[in-house]
């Protein structure tokens, strides 16, 4: 599995909401903020994005997807000086519960979905990600066609099961912008994200993943990359924020968090699962990465209490403060 299906995997991403909204005349709404991620793309008309501490507005053309992965207030308007309604009163007064109209709609009709991701975890992704993640270029909204005019269908004439159609396009959505957003070379901050668009180091990222309890040498993954050593450990700490072996540490704590909390596997076991012979060695990694020892990781709410619990409060929550592969959790 190449690695952002693998971190996408590992994430476990659930689905809030699939619906779509339909717009007329003249109109701005309000978003308060959010948990996880939001993504949406316009199957007809155009719009204006407005993001709380993004300078300037982001005109929204037909066929284009934007993802807000910071969970800022955001507001889309046709005119940016009316006086914004607040979407949850017109969400509440929506005659129809697939798709939200707005002034009649019938100009601007947008498709979408709000994720979460169960656990911490999501801040890995989320961290690393601009507050707009725009794809407009007609090459990438060529992508995303099928699933947009697939899901506007959906919502437009449900049948049954329209609802899990829905939830999964949705889903295939976010996928794709993120994958364009890689592969395009589109900004992004130090992190594994801008890793996977330079071919050389995603080949030592995806050794790392692809054999997380090796014991991988600055040497091997060099080779791995066709580099010289040297200039491999500068590249990636250029690239990735931080150096191979702190990234594969964190990479291993990541996927042993994810079997402390859906397993009964003692500590010594996942410890040596992820290349750890001495448990209390692990233990100290895995404080340092997580924040807590293993125990207390594995005491904590269970992956389906931890997201009903954050499902609960994801329209009041500020988004955390994100958490790196090339950082430790603060």
């Amino acid at each position: 599995m190449d690695p952002l299906s693998e971190v996408l995997s590992l994430l476990k991403l659930q689905t809030y909401m699939a619906a779509g909204f339909d717009g007329g005349g003249a109109w701005s709404i309000r978003f308060g903020r959010h948990d996880g991620v939001k993504c949406y793309a316009l199957v007809s008309g155009q719009c204006w994005l407005v993001v709380e501490g993004v300078a300037d507005p982001v005109r929204v053309e037909t066929g284009d997807c934007f993802l807000l992965p910071r969970g800022l207030p955001f507001r889309l308007a046709t005119d940016l000086d009316l006086t914004p309604v607040d979407a949850l009163a017109l969400i509440d007064s929506a005659p129809n519960g697939g798709t939200r109209i707005w002034n009649g709609g019938g100009e601007v009709f947008g498709v979408g979905g709000h994720f979460a991701f169960a656990g911490s975890y999501g801040r890995v992704l989320l961290g690393e990600l601009p507050p707009i993640v725009h794809i407009r270029e007609e090459s990438d909204k060529a992508e995303l066609r099928w699933a947009l005019e697939r899901m506007r269908q959906e919502l437009r004439e449900p049948r049954p099961g329209a609802a899990l159609v829905a939830q999964q396009l949705a889903t295939m959505m976010l996928v794709l912008a993120l994958r364009l957003h890689v592969t395009e070379g589109l900004p992004v901050q130090a992190g594994w994200l801008r890793a996977l668009a330079d071919p050389q180091m995603k080949a030592a990222i995806s050794a790392m993943h692809d054999n997380p309890a090796y014991d991988w040498t600055l040497q091997e993954l060099a080779e791995r990359s066709g580099m010289s050593r040297s200039i491999f450990a500068l590249k990636f700490k250029a690239t990735v924020g931080t150096s191979p072996i702190d990234y594969l540490t964190r990479w291993r704590m990541l996927l042993a968090g994810e079997r402390l909390t859906n397993s009964d596997d003692a500590v010594s076991v996942v410890a040596r699962t992820f290349g750890y012979e001495s448990e209390s060695a692990f233990s100290k990694a895995f404080r340092r990465v997580m924040g807590c020892s293993p125990g207390q990781h594995r005491s904590g709410p269970r992956r389906g209490d931890r997201a009903n619990h954050e499902r609960a409060g994801h329209g009041d929550r500020a988004a955390g403060q994100p958490m790196y592969m090339g950082a430790a959790i603060e």
